[in-house]
């Protein structure tokens, strides 16, 4: 099985890296006069990030240029879906940013590192 994102597999695998941070809370305080002490309203839990981490590859620059366009399409607001090679799915996922870095040549075309960050919705 391949990553996933909303059913296209747009990733390489290989260096490809997923780390998920933890949920929060998020809360407010607010001091309330003639009362000892400090009044606390949970707001509930939040959204958490999720950077990925990899590699592209492409026989061209065209072509890369194709691909990192059309990674870069779902920074548009929506909500996406990344299911992993093992099978874990993200669900609720904002793209928030998507940058490639390290251009290099290879024997079979032309490799980029990349880093998205996504912010999982509650």
């Amino acid at each position: 099985m391949k990553v996933t994102l909303d059913a296209q597999m747009l990733f390489d695998e290989q260096a490809l890296e997923i780390s998920a941070g933890s949920f929060s809370r998020d809360s407010i305080e607010r001091t309330v006069p003639g009362l000892d002490g400090v009044l606390s309203i949970d707001l509930g839990r939040r959204g958490r990030k999720i950077k990925q981490t990899g590699t592209l590859r492409a026989k061209s620059r065209a072509k890369l240029d194709d691909r990192i366009g059309r990674i870069a399409a779902f920074m548009d607001g929506d909500t996406h879906t990344l299911i992993t090679s093992s099978g874990r799915d993200f669900t609720n996922l904002r793209m928030d940013s998507f940058k490639t870095t390290a251009e290099n040549a290879s024997g079979t075309g032309i490799v980029v590192d990349y880093k998205i960050v996504y912010t999982q919705l509650v």
